[in-house]
């Protein structure tokens, strides 16, 4: 919070990044209620699900290509200016008469498009932020941001919820677009004062020998891509414990409802976001003296009390450790990007980023899918079987946690 109120190259430049966020946000719903209104409808949502999540996988190729970019604060000004175009763009085709399914297709491949530049910004971020507020400051001022996301996102939501009833789809559009235009102004206004980013001469390696590098270098780091491991299966159990939660819910309805079974639902959404919020802000605050593996042990241990607690049928109780484990979880995932900050080499920051990054997505949808097909053979199973998960996890953290005692005591 110190560098985003004393530093105002970083405060324009996360006001940028937070503006075409609440943008994003808006379209995304607005599309997703356009679609549901097809007949077709479950395959509209589902291909719109497919374009949102497949440049999440491709975050590896766009942090290398971040890294070769030498001329960041100029290419982040242009990635918001394409995505500013795109948008204006969906607004003109939601604005004209073409056939639903041949304009639902184009605005996918504009979102599909949108979100890869927007893969590539990411790697982009990093680099810039660490220039900007420094090393030391990098884990408080990424936690502030990411924390401010998870509450615009909150608030974008009831908003974009509340827009969608009185502007049509085509404004909707446009007001991203807009975001982003003001998110260009606002990255080309801090690139104008700000230190270049310092860059090596020589060519950059190819992909491979990158990724090479990247994994080498992480590795070095004695427990780090062990923690991203570990870090990758709590994640997993935050995405599968709702669906989960949602089942046990609806077989339980009597004993678990809260007012109505939309409403418990919400009520574990909200206080998961909140949660990932507080944890973000203040998280790197509060831990800042304590060491990542015992605050991964932790989180490890909340994980698997969230998953017990399905077994007591209280949405009370699984909606506060719930809350509680998305806390701990992005305390820990701010603590582990600090750490590769001062310990990776900035050359390739961005590709050891977006490697572990994709090591992070591409669990949770695996391991989801995996426990919410035993759910449909065995809820009982389905949770034994996260349980499991969540035990191996926690055991190997404390291996790790006792293994670093013993070095520092030593």
């Amino acid at each position: 919070m110190n560098s985003f109120l004393k530093n105002q190259n970083f405060r324009r430049f996360a006001t940028g990044g937070l503006l075409s966020a609440a943008g994003d946000v808006f379209f995304y719903l607005a599309f997703m209620t356009y679609a549901s209104q097809l007949r077709n409808y479950s395959l509209a949502i589902s291909l719109i699900a497919i374009s949102e999540a497949v440049p999440k996988f491709l975050e590896i190729f766009a942090g290398y290509l971040a890294d070769k970019t030498r001329h960041k604060f100029r290419n982040i000004v242009l990635t918001a200016l394409f995505r500013c175009l795109f948008y204006a763009l969906a607004a003109l085709l939601l604005a004209s008469k073409a056939d639903q399914w041949k304009l639902l297709l184009a605005i996918i491949t504009i979102n599909f498009l949108s979100d890869l530049c927007g893969s590539y910004s990411s790697g982009l971020i990093v680099p810039l932020v660490v220039n900007l507020v420094g090393e030391d400051d990098f884990g408080e001022a990424e936690g502030f941001v990411s924390g401010c996301k998870q509450i615009i996102d909150i608030l974008a939501q009831f908003a974009g919820a509340g827009l969608i009833l009185v502007l049509s789809y085509a404004a909707l559009a446009w007001i991203n677009s807009l975001t982003f235009l003001l998110a260009a102004i606002l990255f080309a206004l801090v690139g104008r004062k700000a230190t270049p980013v310092q860059t090596e001469t020589a060519e950059t390696p190819a992909f491979w020998p990158t990724m090479r590098q990247a994994y080498q270098q992480a590795k070095k780091q004695t427990g780090l891509l062990t923690v991203v491991l570990v870090l990758a299966v709590i994640n997993a159990s935050l995405t599968a414990i709702e669906p989960l939660f949602s089942i046990t819910l609806a077989a339980h309805k009597s004993s678990m409802v809260i007012s109505s079974y939309s409403f418990t639902l919400a009520l574990t959404n909200v206080a998961a976001a909140i949660g990932a919020a507080s944890g973000s802000i203040f998280g790197q605050k509060i831990f800042r003296s304590v060491n990542i593996f015992p605050l991964a042990s932790w989180t490890a241990l909340c994980s698997l009390l969230a998953t017990l607690s399905l077994f007591c049928q209280n949405s009370w109780l699984t909606a506060l450790l719930f809350g509680l484990l998305a806390a701990l979880a992005s305390a820990v995932s701010i603590k582990m990007t600090q750490w590769l900050v001062t310990s990776v080499d900035r050359q390739i920051l961005a590709s050891t980023v977006g490697l572990l990054n994709t090591i992070l997505m591409a669990a949770s949808p695996l391991i989801t899918t995996l426990i919410t097909s035993i759910s449909s053979l065995s809820l009982a199973w389905a949770i034994i079987s996260l349980l499991a998960l969540e035990v191996a996890a926690l055991a190997i953290l404390l291996v790790l946690s006792q293994r670093q005692l013993f070095k520092i005591s030593a």
